[in-house]
C-alpha cells in the first residue's frame, strides 16, 4: 500500500494518529493509499486531514482523530487528559469542513467536477461510543471508536458507500491524478502539466515586457503591429486600449471572431478605471448601431459596410470614437476600415493600431504578404513588426517556423516533445477523442486541452452549432471548466495549454496551409497532432513533413475506469 508520505513523522501528542495511521496501513488492501496530515487552504482558511485514504473503485475518506476521552455535553463537545478537561471544536464539523475544503481545491486543480463519493469521518482510539449512539448531522457509522479502530479497513468502505456524498466510485485513473497533486512531485517527466505552468509563467512575463513597443511608438498615431503567432499582438492590443482610455480618450476595441471578442471583453471587464466604449465583435458593433443582418459575403463585404458609413453620416458626437484598435486585423474585409473610421470623430486624424499576422489570412480578406497597402486607411499605417514568438514553447514554435517567415524567433522555453499520431483521416476524430481521454489520465487538467478540427466539427461542438447556441458555447469556453471542443477558424487569437490538432480533411485545400498554421499556433505547452501524414505533407508542404519526423511518434493508450 502506498503512504503519502512514505515515513510520516508524528511528533508529541500525536500518538493518537499514529495508532490510527498504523491500523488503517495493516488493514487497507493494498492498491489503496493512505495520506497523513494533509494541509488544505481554501480562500484565507487553513484546514488539515489527520488521515485521508483513498480507495479505488470505493471512494475518498477524510479521517479526523481526537486522542484521549472524548465526551459530550449538551452539544459541546470535551476531551479530557490526565490533567484536565477542555472544550474542543466539533471533530465532526471539522472533519466536515476540511473534506469539503479538500474536494473544491482538487476540483480547480485537476478541472473538473468530482462525482466521486467522500465521506468524512472521526476516529476515537481512546473512547468507547456505544452502538446506538446518534447525533444529529453525525450517523454512528461514521465514528470509529476505541474497538472499531483497531481494524478499520471494512468500516471506513461502509462509511464511504453508505454515507459518502458523490454518485460514482473513485476510477483507479482518477485516484492516480489526485495522488500527483497530494504527493507535490516536481519530477517532469511524471507530471509535465505542472511544470507547464511554470514555462506558461515565462512566456506570460516575456509577453509582458513587449510593453515597451507601446512606449517607444506612443507618439505614433497609426500603426501596423505585423507579427507572427505567439508574438503577444492580442496583449498589446488590449494593453493599447487600456493605455488610451486612462487618457480620456473613446476607444474601440474590436475583432472578428466571435471566440476572440469574448475574451476581450472579459480582460475589459475587470478594469476599475475608464473602459473602451466597445469591446468586441466588429459585427456586434455595427448591429448594435442599428445596421440591420443580412445574409451573403457580398452583403458582409460590401453593403454593411455601406450602410454603416450612412449611419455614421448622423452619429451624435458622444458616440464618436477617437481611437480604433483591431486584433486579428487580417480578419477585417477592406472596406470594414472605410466604415470604421467614418464612425470616428475625425476620420483623418483618428488613432488607428492595426495587430495582425498576414500569414494567418484564413479568410482571404487581407490578400496575405502581398496585400497592397497604397490605397485606403491602411496606407497610413506605419509598419511595426514583431518577431518574437513568446507564447509557444520552442519545441511547438519550431513545427510551425515554415508558416511564420524568415524572422520568426521563438524565445520559449524548450518545453515537451511535439506529439504525432500518424492515422488515416477518416479516424482521426476517433483518434483525437483518445488522445484528450490519455493526456487526462496522463495528469492534465481537462480544462488545459483543446481539441481543434480542420474540417467537420466535434459532435459537442456541432451540438452547440445545431442548438444555435453560440453565446452559450463560448461562456462556457471562458469558463475553463473542461475540455474545449473547437474549429482552428474559431479559434484565432485564443490558446490552451494542450492543443489536439485533428486533422480530419479540409474544405478548401488553397486554405489549409493557413488553417494548419493557426491550429499549431495555439498550444502553450503540449502539442499534439493527429491525422494522415500524406495529407498534412500536401497542405504543409515539406517543411511540416520534416518537423512532424521529428516529433514522438504516439499512440494514447486509455485507462478504464
Amino acid at each position: 500500500m502506498r503512504c503519502i508520505p512514505e515515513e510520516p513523522e508524528f511528533g508529541e501528542g500525536h500518538h493518537a494518529e499514529k495508532a490510527v495511521w498504523t491500523a488503517l496501513r495493516n488493514s487497507l488492501p493494498d492498491d489503496c493509499v493512505l495520506a497523513h496530515s494533509v494541509q488544505v487552504r481554501d480562500g484565507r482558511n487553513e484546514y488539515e486531514i489527520d488521515l485521508l485514504v483513498l480507495w479505488p473503485n470505493v471512494g475518498v475518506a477524510a479521517i479526523e482523530v481526537k486522542g484521549g476521552q472524548v465526551s459530550i455535553d449538551n452539544g459541546q463537545w470535551y476531551q479530557s487528559d490526565r490533567n484536565q478537561k477542555r472544550r474542543i471544536q466539533s471533530p465532526v464539523a471539522q472533519s466536515q469542513s476540511s473534506l469539503h475544503a479538500l474536494k473544491d481545491w482538487l476540483e480547480i486543480q485537476l478541472g473538473s467536477r468530482i462525482s466521486s463519493r467522500f465521506a468524512y469521518m472521526v476516529s476515537l482510539p481512546y473512547t468507547d461510543v456505544p452502538r446506538n449512539w446518534t447525533m444529529a448531522g453525525c450517523p454512528r457509522s461514521l465514528i470509529l471508536d476505541k474497538d472499531d479502530s483497531k481494524s478499520p479497513a471494512e468500516l471506513v468502505r461502509q462509511a464511504i458507500e453508505n454515507e459518502g456524498g458523490g454518485a460514482s466510485p473513485l476510477a483507479p485513473a482518477f485516484l492516480e491524478r489526485i495522488v500527483r497533486k497530494l504527493g507535490g512531485n516536481l519530477d517532469t517527466a511524471v507530471v509535465p502539466s505542472t511544470t507547464s505552468q511554470e514555462d506558461e509563467a515565462a512566456q506570460d512575463h516575456l509577453t509582458e515586457r513587449q510593453s515597451v513597443l507601446l512606449q517607444a511608438t506612443r507618439s505614433l498615431p497609426r500603426i501596423r503591429f505585423t507579427g507572427g503567432a505567439g508574438s503577444g499582438k492580442t496583449w498589446l492590443a488590449v494593453e493599447k486600449a487600456r493605455m488610451l482610455s486612462k487618457e480620456g480618450k473613446r476607444v474601440g476595441l474590436f475583432c472578428y471572431n466571435k471566440g476572440l471578442g469574448q475574451y476581450l471583453q472579459d480582460r475589459v471587464a475587470s478594469w476599475r478605471q475608464a473602459k473602451p466604449l466597445f469591446t468586441g465583435e466588429f459585427h456586434e458593433y455595427v448591429r448594435g448601431l442599428g445596421v440591420p443582418d443580412g445574409q451573403g459575403q457580398d452583403y458582409f463585404d460590401i453593403e454593411m459596410p455601406r450602410l454603416l458609413k450612412e449611419l455614421a453620416a448622423g452619429m451624435a458626437p458622444r458616440d464618436r470614437l477617437d481611437a480604433v484598435i483591431v486584433d486579428e486585423a487580417q480578419d477585417f474585409a477592406p472596406l470594414w476600415w472605410d466604415a470604421l473610421l467614418a464612425c470616428t470623430t475625425d476620420p483623418d486624424a483618428a488613432e488607428v493600431y492595426a495587430f495582425m499576422d498576414d500569414r494567418q489570412d484564413v479568410y482571404q480578406r487581407w490578400g496575405g504578404a502581398t496585400a497592397d497597402l497604397t490605397h485606403g486607411p491602411m496606407a497610413t499605417l506605419v509598419p511595426i513588426h514583431i518577431d518574437d514568438n513568446l507564447r509557444n514553447t520552442r519545441k511547438i514554435a519550431e513545427t510551425f517556423k515554415p508558416f511564420a517567415g524568415d524572422y520568426f524567433t521563438p524565445r520559449g522555453s524548450t518545453g515537451l516533445p511535439v506529439r504525432f499520431v500518424d492515422c488515416p483521416t477518416e479516424k482521426a476524430l476517433q483518434v483525437a477523442d483518445d488522445c484528450v481521454d490519455a493526456l487526462i489520465d496522463e495528469g492534465w487538467a481537462n480544462n488545459q486541452i483543446a481539441l481543434l478540427t480542420t474540417k467537420d466539427r466535434h459532435p459537442i461542438h456541432l451540438d452547440y452549432f445545431n442548438r444555435g447556441a453560440t453565446e452559450e458555447y463560448w461562456r462556457d469556453f471562458h469558463a475553463n471548466d473542461g475540455e474545449f471542443y473547437g474549429h482552428v477558424l474559431g479559434f484565432k487569437g485564443l490558446e490552451r495549454s494542450v492543443v489536439v490538432l485533428c486533422v480530419n480533411g479540409f474544405k478548401d485545400m488553397s486554405r489549409a496551409r493557413e488553417q494548419l498554421y493557426v491550429g499549431l499556433s495555439r498550444a502553450r505547452s503540449l502539442l499534439v497532432v493527429v491525422g494522415d501524414s500524406g495529407l498534412l505533407e500536401k497542405a504543409g508542404g515539406r517543411e511540416l513533413k520534416f518537423a512532424l519526423s521529428r516529433a514522438q511518434a504516439w499512440q494514447p493508450a486509455v485507462e478504464d475506469g
